[in-house]
């Protein structure tokens, strides 16, 4: 079943698939010609690989279901494998409804199309909830295994990819409830990692209500804190640095239904001096009534500028939930502009659009996942989008 546009400038549909029926589509991510989708949970599918080498009619060529009482929303593909997370579902107390998988699952992709599992790292506790890694030695991401009481920061070392090793934490104060530690954070806040992205010897951390933490990652065995600043907004998400401006751009993610849920945004942050971190400007919210409309309305995550895909400074794609996909040109840091969107309708089951991941490959195309039932979307940049994307290429 196609789900129609609602609302565009700049970037037109070319594809969708609704992932059989089970459309709660979370993290996306292409290699050559196949396209990895993490399901949301609530469907019970785990993960799906499409064929793309025809990207206006995505081919579905593989499905498995997550385990019971997890989600496996997560995918990361590097040199030849695919990482998947494993972590108790539901999220929200009161948690799994029974015996859960956590951790972290290797997959050789000898054949692209045809995943054969080969490693699994066991976490313990909750599991696995969002893994960072572009191939080589580590993997990192965040988790909660036994002994915590939210999710921290762990280091693995993929070296042996069928018998993945921790080798590093790095927590909060206050975390560690096998060790007797007590909540160092005001009551009625969360401090639990999401995830960090890298820039030499720096991890930009983000950590819930904490915001942004920023490590020494010289020695990944013996991560460091260097830094930390808050600016008051909730659930911080995604921290993307961009080495070549001196700042990190952060996504706070919304968390709440609306209409009218409070509100969530996006921000610049001048890491110039990285040891004191300085808070620039927040971005603008997109025009409109979204606000009043049901469900999630706020920023998700951006586009992480991974190798082989597309890779801009300048120019940047974010999730922006009911509102759909955002760009924005950042040609000014301290002036972000929104320049180009997409909107789908409310796909069939949905009250609203809920873009959640996306991935803008090296072709400049940009596939979006709606977590509610829309599946998958492919999107093409109009010409005049393209060129600019051309100009703002690193």
């Amino acid at each position: 079943m196609t789900t129609r546009t609602a609302s565009s400038l700049g970037l037109r549909l070319l594809g969708q698939h609704d992932l059989a029926g089970r459309g709660d589509g979370m993290q996306v991510m292409r290699s050559g010609d196949a396209l990895y989708v993490a399901h949301n949970g609530t469907s019970g599918a785990g993960t799906s690989i499409l064929d793309v080498s025809a990207p206006g009619r995505p081919v579905l060529v593989a499905q498995w279901d997550a385990p019971p009482n997890t989600h496996t929303h997560k995918v990361q593909v590097a040199d030849g494998l695919l990482l998947v997370n494993h972590e108790g579902f539901p999220l929200r107390p009161p948690g799994p409804r029974g015996p859960h998988s956590a951790g972290l699952a290797v997959y050789s992709l000898d054949d692209p199309f045809k995943p054969e599992q080969i490693g699994f790292w066991e976490a313990g506790g909750k599991g696995v909830h969002r893994i960072v890694w572009e191939g080589g030695r580590f993997a990192h991401m965040s988790a909660t295994p036994a002994g915590f009481n939210d999710r921290i920061w762990v280091v693995v070392d993929m070296a042996d990819p069928t018998a993945p090793v921790p080798v590093s934490k790095w927590w909060w104060p206050g975390q560690w409830v096998a060790g007797d530690e007590e909540p160092t954070w005001p009551e009625g806040k969360r401090y639990a990692a999401h995830h960090a992205l890298t820039a030499g010897n720096r991890a930009y951390l983000g950590y819930d209500d904490a915001n942004l933490v920023v490590l020494d990652i010289e020695d990944m065995t013996d991560p460091r804190q260097i830094a930390h600043l808050s600016w008051g907004g909730g659930a911080t998400h995604t921290c993307l640095p961009l080495p070549s401006r001196g700042v990190v751009v952060v996504t706070d993610e919304q968390q709440t239904d609306g209409p009218h849920a409070p509100k969530r945004l996006m921000h610049v942050v001048d890491v110039t001096d990285d040891r004191h971190p300085k808070y620039v400007t927040a971005f603008p919210e997109p025009e409109g009534s979204y606000d009043e409309q049901p469900l999630r309305y706020g920023p998700h995550c951006f586009h992480e500028n991974r190798r082989d895909s597309y890779r801009s400074e300048r120019l940047l794609f974010a999730t922006y939930f009911n509102a759909g996909v955002r760009v924005y040109d950042l040609a000014d840091v301290e002036h972000p502009v929104e320049v180009a969107h997409w909107v789908s309708e409310a796909p069939a089951g949905s009250a609203a659009p809920q873009a959640n991941d996306l991935f803008v490959d090296s072709d400049g195309l940009v596939w979006v996942t709606d977590r509610g039932t829309g599946g998958v979307f492919a999107l093409q940049p109009d010409d005049w989008l393209a060129a600019l994307m051309e100009e703002a290429a690193s």
